[in-house]
């Protein structure tokens, strides 16, 4: 009876240890998958504050307009004008005329690139009988000789550079077989380009019925700028050419305010005018500018306007600093007690012209830890068709919460 008795209370003592023993790995086993739980889980995403958003303006350009006829500006890469004063009505536009018969021949017979001589052209007695009924109707000119020879570039130098009326006739010809022949090709081609205030009825200009207006007049400014061949021409003060001799451009203010181009006119009919481009450096920018000055009274007036216009215009384009390297944009705080600033990773800039007002709009991801210099966000400026995107940055490591703050905010853990 007592060793039954003893062998009862064994098998109680024994059962007793193991439920201790059991219970104490439960316990353990529940608290090493709490330990483990809340060490993997994924830690709650940072708070993101961004600095309030603001367009950025300028102070407005202030232009010095011609005291009487009508002008324009614009840039290329900029739609449309930048601004117009005086009258936008189609008027005579006289030897500016001759920049639509340099696109219009180049359309038809292409140079590749500003070395690109192209074909040789002969001239005949034709050519000499143009050159005749030039000089006896007063137009303007340049010598030309039966038997000789010049390049296609060479040819429209002798046309753009003294504005020769004579080489503008035989290159129309040489190019479309005849001048009414290329005066329905340029026509055709002003429509195909939407320059529907813009009519020729010659090659030159001479005639009062080739028109435009001053914003048709800087799109075609900018298909000048654009071409290939045209900018390096249009830029030449002098050239020797074959059977013309030395010839210098009309444009004085060739190097005068960045003056690179384009083209000089007057007649009766237009008064004097001038279509213009001037390149222009602003730090790391670089801006063509074009525009037109027609309708003054006299070259000297026509050359005072436009050297006064073109300076005021350079001054109307803004270097704007859009972001500098480490600048704060937002920034990120944990709920662990760790803050983080959003910062910018490069100094950016943007040229602007007047006023135009530029967009800013900050945007950024969620994030629960991260690298120094990880892009986590964007600040994009806009101004018209014009964006730059400069990417966001933590500016030191986003780390994860500690072991401690795991276990004791489990509530908070995804």
């Amino acid at each position: 009876m007592q060793d039954l008795t003893r062998a009862m209370r064994r098998r109680r003592l024994y059962r007793r240890r193991r439920i201790v023993v059991f219970s104490g790995l439960a316990i353990f086993l529940l608290l090493a998958a709490y330990v483990l739980g809340t060490q993997v889980a994924s830690a709650p995403t940072s708070t993101l504050s961004l600095v309030k958003q603001t367009t950025l303006t300028q102070p407005a350009a202030q232009l010095a307009w011609p005291a009487q006829g009508s002008a324009a500006v614009s840039a290329v890469g900029y739609r449309g004008t930048l601004a117009v004063n005086g009258s936008n009505a189609s008027v005579p536009i006289a030897s500016i005329t001759k920049t639509i018969t340099a696109l219009v021949v180049l359309d038809a017979k292409p140079l590749k690139t500003a070395k690109d001589a192209g074909p040789k052209i002969t001239f005949t007695d034709a050519d000499v009988k143009i050159f005749d009924e030039v000089v006896a109707m007063g137009g303007s000119w340049a010598t030309v000789k039966a038997g000789s020879t010049m390049t296609e570039r060479q040819a429209l130098e002798a046309m753009l550079l003294p504005s020769a009326n004579n080489y503008a006739i035989s290159l129309a010809i040489w190019a479309y077989g005849s001048v009414d022949k290329y005066v329905s090709a340029a026509n055709v081609w002003l429509a195909s380009h939407k320059l529907t205030s813009t009519h020729v009825a010659d090659a030159s200009g001479y005639s009062e019925k080739s028109v435009s207006n001053p914003t048709d007049l800087v799109e075609i400014a900018k298909l000048v700028m654009a071409n290939p061949a045209l900018p390096s021409i249009v830029a030449t003060k002098k050239a020797t050419l074959p059977g013309a001799g030395d010839e210098t451009n009309r444009n004085s203010l060739l190097g005068t305010l960045g003056v690179d181009g384009i083209k000089t006119g007057n007649t009766s009919f237009a008064g004097y005018c001038l279509m213009f481009s001037s390149t222009l450096t602003l730090s790391t920018h670089t801006v063509h500018i074009v525009g037109v000055v027609i309708g003054q009274r006299s070259g000297s007036d026509l050359f005072a306007a436009s050297k006064a216009l073109v300076k005021s215009i350079r001054a109307g384009f803004h270097e704007v600093q859009l972001t500098r390297a480490g600048q704060t944009f937002g920034s990120y705080t944990t709920r662990w007690g760790t803050k983080v600033p959003l910062v910018a990773r490069k100094n950016t800039s943007m040229l602007v012209w007047s006023n135009t007002p530029v967009g800013v709009k900050l945007s950024a991801q969620p994030v629960r830890a991260a690298g120094a210099g990880d892009a986590v966000g964007a600040a994009v400026f806009s101004m018209g068709s014009t964006t730059v995107k400069q990417p966001l940055t933590l500016q030191h490591d986003l780390a994860g919460p500690d072991m401690w703050w795991r276990l004791t905010h489990p509530s908070e853990l995804g």
